[in-house]
């Protein structure tokens, strides 16, 4: 007797943990730990992933596996230790884990239909289902008839059916063979009547190529015949079709020109040294590559992989979402052509399956992707790379709520291999790190080919109002623009917003338009000329007179895209504009096009929010401008001065990254702020040790850990009342030195109509905070059930909104 520990796809307290099930004999020596099953759970059938297997049980009656949904674990061994580690890391649930791991398409998706059971005369039942057994749920549902049949199922007359279905669809085409011998095809001609000339043909190709295998449409077009033609010599039996499974690859059109290892300089050399004997000496070590802006860590990483791949070993490369750029791919493509899979958001699901599955067939060695990416299912992996480490984007912001950094440590202890964390602006948390020696500092402070870092400006724009400059270009902004359009050089402008205006506010009574369903204004979007909030979703129209008073005095504030493009096209009708945000990104393949026409040359400006900020490396840029440097310093976040100070380093290093020299411009109205002035001079070193010291007086990482308990709920009182209890409880659990925050209303007090109410912990050691936590959930299980209060814990928090 063989018992399956299964974990089921019910994502509740109640049902974490493992059932047992019977693996039915015929199934005994198929069913392995990391497949997913079909079990019966209740009145239902659902999804599980078999987390184990046994020989005994305490269990007086078990039920049987229905049926297995794989042929080979979908889960390794290392990812089912990994999914259990998350969960106890991050404090959700173990089939949120392990789904996480897994493509969107192989997540189960249930049908529930409703059967007939008896066959006696009944005259309601023979009007429902007429001459069928079945009908769907949502059928049943729109006609009214879920009542009725609830009655029903008490007598036993119906049943509710639930179906599982995979979304996960493979690609298939249809191939044309001919399995006749080279004799028989001789015969076959010879038999042809002389006016079947074209059959000849298809059977003359066949006999010079027997083995080959091709499409309806390739074979007509290579034998110069009809699709009709073949059509009739498989219904001789003369050619035969199969059904064999393409893979959509997403770069299937591209042609990668094969490039070669570049020459190391010195100080490159010195950097890769110790990463390579990690390689050799299968060593889990964790590197901090801090390399100013253009000083070459892409060739570190790729000559690094190469040696991996040398050893027969994998690669996990983790790339900001944001930068993921055509042209990051390429660079990877280029070296090592099909070794090389990518996943990333702006794949198709059936795209991502593909990708993924070429991994689990062994057929890819290196993954280029984001954040999810670190999960990619390999068995050997060599080394794992995270490019822009300080990136938020790592970190997700539901549940699992990992990090990425956290997941790759955990994966490079298991396989003795190193890490790479790259970047120009490091996260505080990381560099302190390295600084007590638990990373390993590697540095590179000078650009390839010794060019120098652009030249930065500040500008005050306080004084450009008072000289009277009311455009949203400063007068030495605007001048260096002119001059780079009549020298045919490319600019590139960021503006950490989208949209057209921020606000919408009535002149005579201040009146601001609100969401509905959030505390939070509006988003005007000029082209569809609406009302956007960007945190629920509402449209509205734009309203001719303000709604409290009356006034036609609406006036739209504060700057977004859009609006710049327009002034643009007004003050410089000559240039060529390019403007890249989430609402002209938004369809398939929209970012590479502009990139591309960007690279090609074909605008002079490339004005974008902060997906242009990073990864851009064009030879033509020149000059790069700041519209608005002060969006996310004044954001009720800690970490507000820090995400300042990397947005500006690192948008400044898209400038003269080749032959031209290059001037950044940053326009400010806070112009004495230290990080402000810091990237200016681009010195971390100085923003660092400013930054440590503000850290430290406000007792924020990396000094102190962190953990964000939210609560949310649609009466005001009930989420201030749970806020209350959750903070009390934790207060009388930690110890002294432990801070409590709280509870407060969230920086947006209401979301999506929730009124949300937060408690901060700040910890140095804090053994029992865990336990605590688990029990916390535990304790209102109830409340979250039944009167649907959400509880939401995030451990080590990056976003504080």
């Amino acid at each position: 007797m063989k018992i399956a520990s299964v974990i089921v796809d019910v994502p509740a307290m109640q049902t974490d943990k493992c059932f047992d099930y019977l693996i039915p004999e015929k199934w005994e020596n198929v069913i392995q730990p990391g497949m997913r099953v079909i079990v019966p759970f209740g009145p239902r059938t659902v999804q599980g992933f078999v987390a184990g297997i046994k020989g005994s049980t305490e269990v007086g009656h078990l039920r049987e596996i229905i049926e297995p949904q794989d042929l080979a674990p979908v889960l390794n061994k290392e990812l089912l230790a990994l999914g259990d580690w998350l969960a106890s890391e991050t404090l959700c649930l173990k089939i949120s884990a392990y789904q996480a791991m897994l493509p969107a398409a192989m997540k189960a998706k249930y049908e529930k239909r409703v059967r007939r059971m008896d066959g006696h005369q009944n005259p309601f039942l023979d009007e429902v289902f007429g001459k069928k057994d079945e009908i769907g749920w949502k059928e049943a549902d729109q006609r009214g008839l879920l009542p009725f049949l609830q009655k029903e199922a008490k007598n036993g007359t119906v049943e509710v059916v639930y179906e599982v279905k995979n979304k996960a669809n493979k690609k298939t085409v249809r191939m044309i063979s001919c399995p006749l011998s080279e004799e028989e095809i001789r015969r076959r001609i010879e038999e042809i009547s002389g006016n079947a000339r074209k059959q000849k043909q298809v059977l003359e190709f066949f006999m010079k190529n027997p083995k080959i295998k091709a499409t309806v449409s390739d074979l007509a077009e290579v034998s110069g015949v009809s699709p009709s033609v073949i059509k009739t010599l498989l219904q001789k039996g003369w050619l035969e079709e199969t059904s064999e499974e393409l893979y959509r690859d997403p770069y299937a059109d591209r042609n990668f020109q094969r490039s070669v290892p570049h020459t190391l300089t010195s100080e490159q050399k010195q950097a890769i040294a110790p990463v390579l004997s990690a390689i050799h000496e299968k060593r889990s070590e964790i590197f901090l590559l801090y390399g100013v802006t253009g000083s070459g860590k892409t060739e570190i990483y790729l000559q690094s992989i190469q040696e991996v791949l040398n050893e027969g070993k994998e690669a996990i490369v983790l790339v900001p979402e944001i930068s993921l750029t055509p042209q990051m791919v390429h660079r990877f493509k280029s070296r090592f052509g099909n070794d090389v899979a990518v996943l990333h958001s702006g794949l198709s699901i059936g795209e991502k399956y593909d990708e993924w599955r070429k991994i689990t067939r062994k057929e890819a060695k290196v993954v280029v992707g984001a954040r999810s990416a670190i999960f990619a299912p390999f068995e050997n992996i060599g080394i794992i790379i995270i490019d822009e480490e300080h990136e938020n984007s790592y970190k997700q912001e539901d549940n699992p709520r990992y990090h990425a950094r956290d997941v790759a440590i955990f994966r490079s202890r298991n396989h003795h291999c190193p890490v790479i964390l790259g970047s120009a602006t490091p996260s505080l948390e990381s560099f302190a790190r390295a600084q007590k020696g638990v990373y390993t500092l590697l540095k590179m402070e000078k650009r390839m080919n010794n060019h120098p870092l652009p030249k930065v400006s500040i500008v005050d724009m306080r004084e450009e109002m008072r000289a009277g400059n009311r455009s949203m270009f400063s007068k030495e902004l605007f001048g260096k623009l002119k001059d780079r359009i009549e020298k045919k050089q490319q600019t590139v402008l960021l503006l950490n917003k989208r949209g057209y205006s921020s606000f919408v506010m009535c002149r005579d009574c201040g009146y601001v338009l609100q969401c509905p369903n959030c505390d939070i204004s509006l988003t005007y979007h000029r082209s569809t000329n609406e009302m956007k909030c960007h945190y629920c979703g509402y449209e509205t129209f734009v309203p001719t007179a303000c709604p409290e008073c009356g006034s036609p005095h609406i006036r739209y504030f504060g700057t977004g895209t859009q609006k710049v493009e327009e002034e643009l096209g007004r003050l410089l009708p000559e240039a060529r504009v390019i403007r890249m945000d989430v609402d002209t990104t938004g369809r398939k393949g929209a970012h590479e096009r502009m990139l591309k026409s960007f690279a090609d040359g074909e605008a002079d400006i490339l004005l974008g929010t902060q997906m242009i900020a990073k990864g851009l490396d064009f030879p033509n840029i020149t000059l790069v401008g700041v519209l608005n440097a002060d969006t996310m310093l004044h954001l009720p976040d800690f970490r507000a001065s820090e995400k300042t100070f990397q947005l500006l380093t690192q948008v400044s290093g898209r400038a003269g990254r080749h032959e031209l020299k290059g001037e950044v411009v940053v326009q400010t109205y806070t112009p004495e702020h230290y990080s402000i002035q810091f990237a200016g001079e681009q010195d971390y070193g100085r923003f660092y040790r400013q930054e440590m010291m503000m850290r430290k007086m406000g007792s924020y990482p990396p000094f102190y850990y962190l953990t964000l308990i939210t609560v949310s709920h649609e009466n005001v009182m009930k989420a201030v009342s749970a806020a209350e209890k959750i903070t009390r409880f934790v207060r009388s659990r930690v110890s002294d030195g432990t801070i409590i925050l709280g509870p407060a209303a969230c920086p947006i007090p209401r979301m999506k109509n929730r009124y949300r109410y937060q408690c901060l912990i700040k910890y140095k050691r804090e053994t029992r905070l865990k336990e605590t936590l688990t029990v916390l959930l535990e304790h209102f299980q109830h409340q979250i059930a039944s009167e649907g209060l959400s509880i939401s814990i995030d451990v080590n928090p990056n976003m504080m909104m």
